[in-house]
């Protein structure tokens, strides 16, 4: 099979000639982080990770997202880490956008492609390395676990994202389609990773206002989101953050799919008082 062609940051800092302005957008509801402004001087170095760099694309923030955070890593040929996970609490999903990524469990590796797809439960102890040739760049979607008395907590697995049949929805004639990367009906996960694939024509026809807070990550072709009363153009690259309740919708403007990579919180009860 032909490696998919997910879209990385550019990475190099423009020259003297460009505008500055952007499609950037920071609002109380949503943010749009685009992929033109996600430059090598706006990356962070990782604690206990080696020859690897991130582009922070959300956290937990006054006025911002409150249930996780979403980093792009980069890991060069032979980077890594042994301690990825800093918080014992913390569930990671990884999808992996470009070269190779090897996770090493306490009882076996799991190699990843572009498309592989892996979520570490918490207190998991494993290994992240770049065994390629070329530097592996992932979607680190990290989030604090939320444990619910007498339901067990799912163990770490990995799947590579082609495989899994995606789910038409309903009345959408085929053009709106999701894969969902994590079992919807366990119980045991507090939050959903799904791949939403959108055909020319394709709609969310309706503006979905709901609890669930949202990270957005396009991963192929171009689209118009309705956010809050507002009309924004995406496309592959960019990153979008949506609070909760955010009025929402979209449709696919180009002449072929799109797709991005959805985060959402879910299956647990609405905390009764501010953390």
């Amino acid at each position: 099979m032909t490696e998919p062609r997910y879209p990385r940051p550019i990475g190099e800092v423009p020259d003297q000639t460009r505008r500055l302005a952007d499609r950037a957008v920071f609002t109380h509801a949503y943010a749009l982080i685009p992929r033109g402004v996600m430059r090598d001087i706006v990356t962070s170095q990782l604690p206990h990770w080696r020859d690897s760099r991130a582009w922070i694309l959300a956290r937990p923030l006054s006025g911002f997202a409150e249930t996780f955070s979403q980093l792009m890593v980069e890991i060069q040929p032979g980077g890594g880490s042994d301690r990825p996970e800093p918080d014992p609490q913390g569930e990671g999903a990884y999808f992996v956008m470009h070269g190779q990524v090897a996770i090493e469990l306490p009882d076996r590796t799991e190699h990843l492609e572009p498309g592989g797809f892996a979520w570490m439960a918490p207190g998991e102890r494993y290994r992240i390395s770049n065994p390629g040739e070329t530097p592996a760049c992932v979607q680190w979607i990290r989030k604090a676990y939320e444990p619910v008395p007498d339901i067990d907590v799912p163990a770490s697995y990995a799947l590579d994202a082609h495989r899994v049949e995606p789910v038409a929805m309903d009345n959408a004639d085929g053009l709106w389609r999701t894969t969902r990367l994590i079992d919807p009906e366990d119980m045991g996960h507090d939050m959903h990773i799904n791949i939403v694939t959108f055909e020319p024509g394709g709609r969310i026809p309706f503006a979905e206002t709901h609890v669930m807070e949202h990270g957005l990550y396009v991963l192929e072709g171009s689209g118009v989101y309705y956010l809050n009363g507002e009309w924004v153009e995406v496309e592959a690259g960019d990153f979008m953050w949506l609070r909760a309740f955010c009025p929402q919708a979209c449709y696919a403007s180009g002449q072929g799919p799109f797709r991005y990579l959805l985060y959402k919180d879910v299956n647990r009860h609405p905390a009764l008082r501010l953390s």
